[in-house]
């Protein structure tokens, strides 16, 4: 079809025009018959936020995406594009993409009228029908529907009531095709104003001309929860004009997030051959989003996106690396002290509020973490709590006497692989407890090994110190005992 190059050619064809919004509706309903995926590589919106979004298409109409940050908003509007028609023609050199069966600029009906069946016809792609904004507050109307240029009244010699003086925004570039205007709440209220007109009667007003463009768009705006930002909201007739709204929502379980961390990280291939991630770790990562999204340090109302097990998930395989590359190893396995380095991922991604400020951004990263920590060893190991009520035996007797004996155990951070294992195999009782348990044996013992020091020291039964380059395990005991001795000699 894209080698017809005149509208006589166009018409013998056969070819009819469709808005837009039918052509997202009838591809939708071929790819649904199919049973093809129609939005590839969303992940736990399958039963929630996809149908809406396939009922919106179906009932053609325009659509708000509201939802907190991170929540993969725009690129589901982006993957809208696979709905459109492969090609579609356009009057040639028109510049608002007319149909050639139906123009509406006057630049396109004056070359039919002077060419017609000879008038030139291009094709553009799909990927050239999808337009995309972000509201900012500097945004104008000018810049959205259109203004008056002198410099081409000017030029042409024209004044100013003629309508070719006139240059044309965003909103009517986009004809037949798709605009996407991100962040909606940011554009102020009389920006907003602006798309009345398009919304409801599919046309637009420039300044003071007697213009009427029966523009064909398909919008899709994205925003914030009114409710959930200062900067600015949805002006009510506006939300009335958008037909459909439909919310978003963050990963329901850790096995959905967990799918679209490793989607989405950028990791080169040397990453991925050399460097294992245990499952428990990469459990453990999603967890701290969980906990984020649930903490009192943390405004609930601004969201943890997604981004935040992402740019951990790529932290945490490049402090595996770095640790690799210095002890001049060939693999390296992810241990929980390389969380260390995933605490840059956590901080720049949360929104404190003012108790999390008094804790300090380190602070509260590292709360998550060991919250995480916490959940992950209960979801493996007994409750040393309810241990200490003698409500069952203690499998942790041999660590605990262990520990009590004076005895310490130091996890480097750079440590290598060799000793990292020693370190481990020198807990007396720590090997056992994991095999007994959980029924593994072997290398894969040693993340659950680690997994019990850094459970029982959140629980107080072994005290960890956090040092710039190690994590250090000793009996509790013995460290009120250094204190009281340190205390002690600071008196004398």
């Amino acid at each position: 079809m894209n080698d017809i190059k005149t509208l006589g050619e166009l018409k013998q064809s056969g070819y009819q025009s469709r808005s837009i919004k039918e052509e997202l509706r009838q591809n939708l309903i071929q790819k649904l018959q199919a049973k093809e995926k129609v939005f590839e590589g969303i992940l736990g919106f399958d039963d929630t936020v996809l149908p809406d979004i396939e009922r919106a298409i179906l009932s053609r109409h325009n659509i708000l995406l509201l939802g907190l940050r991170g929540q993969a908003k725009t690129r589901i509007a982006r993957l809208l594009v696979n709905l459109l028609d492969e090609w579609m023609p356009i009057v040639g050199g028109s510049d608002l993409h007319d149909d050639p069966l139906n123009p509406i600029s006057r630049q396109a009906r004056a070359m039919i009228a002077e060419h017609g069946d000879q008038t030139p016809v291009e094709w553009i792609h799909r990927e050239e029908r999808y337009v995309e904004k972000l509201a900012t507050p500097d945004v104008s109307v000018a810049d959205l529907i259109g203004d008056v240029d002198p410099i081409k009244a000017a030029s042409l010699k024209l004044a100013y009531s003629d309508e070719r003086v006139i240059h044309f925004g965003l909103v009517p570039r986009s004809h037949r095709s798709i605009f996407v205007i991100n962040e909606l709440p940011d554009l102020q209220p009389r920006i907003q104003v602006s798309l009345f007109n398009i919304l409801q009667e599919g046309d637009i007003q420039i300044r003071g001309f007697k213009l009427r463009l029966p523009l064909d768009i398909q919008f899709v705006f994205t925003a914030n929860p009114e409710d959930y930002t200062n900067r600015g909201s949805i002006i009510t007739p506006l939300k009335d004009r958008i037909e459909s709204q439909i919310l978003t929502h963050y990963p329901k379980t850790i096995e959905i997030a967990r799918q679209i961390t490793k989607q989405e990280a950028e990791l080169t291939d040397t990453q991925r051959e050399a460097i294992e991630v245990p499952d428990l770790l990469e459990i453990l990562l999603e967890q701290v989003a969980f906990e984020a999204r649930d903490s009192e340090y943390i405004d609930e109302k601004s969201g943890v996106s997604a981004r935040l097990t992402i740019s951990g998930y790529e932290n945490l395989v490049s402090t595996v690396e770095r640790r690799m590359l210095v002890n001049s190893e060939t693999s390296a396995k992810a241990r929980i002290t390389d969380f260390w380095g995933v605490v840059p991922a956590i901080t720049g991604k949360v929104e404190l509020v003012y108790e999390g400020e008094q804790e300090g951004p380190y602070g509260v990263a590292v709360n998550l973490i060991g919250k995480a920590i916490k959940k992950s060893f209960l979801a493996h190991f007994p409750n040393p709590d309810k241990l200490k009520k003698g409500r069952e035996s203690d499998p942790y007797g041999t660590i605990r006497a262990w520990f009590s004996g004076g005895n310490e155990v130091e996890l480097l951070n750079d440590c290598s692989e060799k000793d990292f294992r020693k370190a481990l195999d020198g807990v007396a009782g720590l090997r056992k407890l994991v095999e007994s348990h959980l029924k593994v044996s072997g290398d894969d013992a040693y993340p659950f090994m680690e997994l019990v020091l850094h459970g029982l020291a959140e629980f107080n039964i072994v005290n960890k110190d956090v040092m710039e380059s190690a994590f250090s395990f000793r009996d509790i005991l013995a460290n009120m005992l250094d204190d009281d001795l340190f205390d002690d000699d600071y008196d004398n």
